[in-house]
């Protein structure tokens, strides 16, 4: 699975993603994590399964969530206990839920 993280400018989400890297290795999950930024969507959804959004682009998320859904990309909106926290645990659960759970009905491939 591949996993992509953005923030506003990619630099708290490159923590994240560092996280969540080291919660799938522990795990033994064949996972790839990516850091990003806002800007660098739509662009960036080709290549990736999930797609994580960082909690202060909540005021955004409907406009990103329509990209990824568009690109057949799982989304979730991380809360700021997630995106904060010091182990990636629950953002790499809710990478998996948001993988499992893409809208493949509203899907444009």
């Amino acid at each position: 699975m591949k996993i992509l993280i953005v923030c506003g400018a990619g630099a708290s989400s490159a923590f994240v993603a560092h996280r969540v890297r080291h919660t799938a290795a522990a795990r033994g999950l064949d996972v790839h994590v990516f850091a990003g930024s806002e800007s660098d969507l739509p662009a960036s959804l080709g290549p990736v399964d999930v797609l994580l959004v960082g909690p202060h682009l909540a005021p955004r998320f409907e406009k990103i969530r329509l990209q990824a859904v568009h690109a057949g990309v799982g989304i979730a909106l991380l809360e700021e206990t997630v995106f904060a926290s010091q182990n990636g645990d629950e953002a790499l659960d809710a990478a998996i839920y948001a993988y499992k759970t893409r809208d493949w009905a509203e899907t444009k491939k």
